[in-house]
């Protein structure tokens, strides 16, 4: 069975230095990795309802 793994941890605004140099920057990184996590929730949810619906072997 397919879990989904944890979201990813939002970082602090000190982990941040501002300075907009930074490549990438670790909001980028953040953004990024909730965007994959928040597809791999969906495709899960999309599953759920199709698994119910198939008979019990």
């Amino acid at each position: 069975m397919n879990q989904l793994p944890p979201e990813p941890e939002k970082p602090l605004n000190s982990d941040c230095c501002g300075g907009g140099a930074c490549c990438p920057c670790v909001w980028d990184v953040y953004f990024e990795k909730l965007a994959e996590w928040r597809a791999a929730r969906e495709a899960l949810e999309n599953q759920a309802p199709a698994a119910k619906n198939q008979p019990e072997a």
